[in-house]
């Protein structure tokens, strides 16, 4: 009896060219002409229900002129309430609340600073600790930063006076801080020292 030798390897694989099927290139180079032809056919703005067109400025509003008054909440809406929250709570463990706060309702070149300047490192807010960061928020008019200030001490619980842009003006050219408070105690030697 004579036995077959076994095969034990596959064939060698072959490789073949499979270019891309024609009708497939067609319908892309179609999609690509059509996607050209648009982008150069439309016009550069467009209508303005495709798309929000709002530039920065447009989002910022417009700046208050001298003398006019600026809406303390609408500044708070849009520089702290991603923090402070709109119920001026805060967040438990990371930002601390405005409502109630020592700091809010305290002395008022305290706050000043403090929106002027920032605050950086541990601070105790109505008796819980915070060790974070707040910005300075120099770069909003004594206008916009009273208002702001004006709200918050009005706002919640807090029912302490208004404060003025002639104030922040003068704590803006009497500083000459550049860096954040380092924490309350820091914040606490600015009390101690007479304007």
């Amino acid at each position: 009896m004579k036995q077959h030798a076994q095969q034990r390897e596959q064939a060698d694989p072959v490789e073949r060219t499979r270019p891309v099927p024609l009708f497939v290139a067609a319908l892309t180079l179609g999609v690509v002409l059509i996607g050209v032809a648009y982008i150069l056919l439309s016009e550069s703005f467009g209508p303005p229900g495709m798309g929000d067109r709002r530039t920065v400025a447009d989002l910022r509003g417009a700046i208050p002129k001298p003398g006019q008054r600026v809406d303390g909440k609408q500044v708070f809406t849009a520089n702290c309430v991603a923090c402070h929250q709109a119920t001026g709570l805060g967040l438990p463990g990371a930002f601390p609340p405005l409502d109630g706060s020592e700091w809010v309702q305290g002395d008022e070149r305290i706050l000043a600073n403090i929106l002027l300047h920032g605050v950086t490192g541990p601070i105790t807010v109505n008796g819980a600790n915070f060790a974070g960061a707040m910005p300075a928020f120099d770069r909003l008019s004594d206008a916009e930063l009273a208002a702001v200030a004006s709200y918050v001490r009005a706002s919640w619980s807090n029912k302490s006076p208004p404060l003025t842009a002639e104030m922040f003006e003068t704590e803006r050219k009497n500083g000459s801080r550049t860096a954040p408070f380092a924490g309350g105690d820091e914040l606490k030697s600015l009390a101690a020292r007479t304007p």
